[in-house]
């Protein structure tokens, strides 16, 4: 199945951010909240094969754009997908990093 051809033809815009276990860094997730913070009007379809890795960076967008605290974040992180450690800690390393830099979204 061609998934970008899939969701073009449906009239929606399609971005393909790889994120596996051995990359879990801030470029990804930066790029991740770009586009995140760029579709604040519109309905975003967020996945992978499991939910994990959308689990895992939901966090930064949901604690630092949305002023959640962090237990809501993750219980929706779990809800989503989310049941790895690592990922988990990659989500919550980058909101201790980055939750209070200008830009970052928070107030």
């Amino acid at each position: 199945m061609d998934e970008s051809r899939l969701v073009r033809s449906l009239g929606m815009e399609y971005f393909n951010i790889p994120v596996t276990h051995g990359a879990l860094d801030d470029a990804s997730l930066n790029r991740i909240l770009e586009i995140l913070r760029g579709s604040e009007d519109k309905t975003v379809f967020f996945h992978c094969a499991s939910g994990n890795r959308v689990g895992g960076a939901l966090i930064p967008y949901l604690m630092i754009d949305k002023g959640m605290h962090e237990e809501d974040a993750i219980a929706i992180a779990r809800r989503s997908g989310l049941r790895s450690m690592d990922v988990l800690q990659w989500g919550l390393d980058y909101v201790r990093r980055h939750q209070d830099s200008p830009g970052s979204g928070s107030q």
